[in-house]
C-alpha cells in the first residue's frame, strides 16, 4: 500500500468554523490542520515492486486536485500534535474511490488495484486534554455512520481488507423491546436521537416483526432531503418515511 498525502482538505471558511466547533468542546484546542491522505492498494503482482518514476508522477498528477474552493489558513501545526485520521468505514468503498479508481485505470494505470481517500487532522493543545475530551473531538471530526477514525496510519491497509459477507442480522425488538433496538443504535453506530428509536419500536410491533440491520442501516443513513424507508410485511409493503437532518459536513 502506498500513501500520498494531498492538499488541504478544508476552505478557509470551513477550517474557521470546524476550529470554533472544537474549541467549543475543549478549549485546549490551540490549531487546527487537515489534509487530504492517498492510499493506493497496488495489484497483488506488483505490491513488491516499487512503482517506475513516470508512474508514479502521473498518480501524484492526477491526485492533485485541490480542495476546490479555496485552501485553510496557513497555519502551522506542529508534528506532535494529536492525530486523527479520518477515512472511509472499514469493509466499505466510498463513491470517491470507485470514481478514483476508474479514473486512474483510464489514464493507464493498470498497477493499481483501488484508490481510497481519507483526511489527516493534526489538532494542537495548549495543554493535553483528557481522553473523553480526545474522544469527543474525534467524534466532531468524522461521521460514524460512514467513517472510521484510526489511531495508525498504518491501519489504513484495513481498507482494503477481503471479507466475507456478514449474514443478515435483526434487532429482536419483539422480545427486547426499546432497549434492544438502543443497544444495536450503539453497536452499530446508527445514531438514531431517541424519538426516531421509540418511533421505530412502535413501527415494527405494529407490522408483528423485527427489523433486519441493513433496515435500521437505510433508515439512519443521513440525507439532505426528505427520505422513505419500506419494511416488507406478509400481506404487503408499509411506507415508513422520516425527514433527514442536514449533514453539517
Amino acid at each position: 500500500m502506498l500513501e500520498l498525502r494531498g492538499a488541504p482538505a478544508l476552505s478557509a471558511f470551513r477550517h474557521a468554523r470546524l476550529l470554533t466547533v472544537l474549541r467549543e468542546r475543549a478549549p485546549e484546542v490551540e490549531a487546527l490542520s487537515a489534509h487530504y491522505v492517498h492510499f493506493i492498494d497496488l495489484n497483488s503482482h506488483d505490491r513488491h515492486e516499487e512503482l517506475e518514476d513516470a508512474v508514479r508522477e502521473r498518480l501524484v498528477q492526477l491526485l492533485d486536485y485541490g480542495t476546490g474552493d479555496g485552501t485553510q489558513s496557513s497555519v502551522e501545526v506542529p508534528e506532535r500534535a494529536q492525530r486523527f485520521l479520518v477515512v472511509p468505514r472499514l469493509g466499505t468503498q466510498s463513491p470517491w474511490s470507485s470514481k478514483a479508481t476508474d479514473i486512474a485505470h483510464n489514464c493507464g494505470l493498470h498497477q493499481i488495484n483501488r484508490i481510497e481517500r481519507g483526511i489527516d487532522y493534526r489538532v494542537s493543545f495548549t495543554a493535553m486534554p483528557d481522553e473523553e475530551s480526545l474522544n469527543a473531538l474525534a467524534a466532531l471530526l468524522h461521521d460514524r455512520m460512514t467513517e472510521t477514525v484510526l489511531s495508525d496510519a498504518s491501519d489504513a491497509a484495513k481498507l482494503f481488507a477481503h471479507h466475507e459477507p456478514a449474514p443478515l442480522g435483526s434487532v429482536d425488538i419483539l422480545e427486547g423491546g426499546r432497549d434492544a433496538l438502543a443497544t444495536a443504535n450503539q453497536a452499530l453506530g446508527l445514531a438514531l436521537a431517541e424519538d426516531e428509536i421509540d418511533y421505530l419500536v412502535d413501527a415494527f410491533n405494529e407490522l408483528g416483526r423485527n427489523p433486519s440491520d441493513v433496515e435500521l442501516m437505510m433508515f439512519a443513513r443521513p440525507t439532505l432531503s426528505t427520505v422513505a424507508t419500506k419494511f416488507s410485511t406478509p400481506t404487503g409493503s408499509s411506507m415508513v418515511s422520516r425527514k433527514a437532518t442536514h449533514c453539517l459536513r
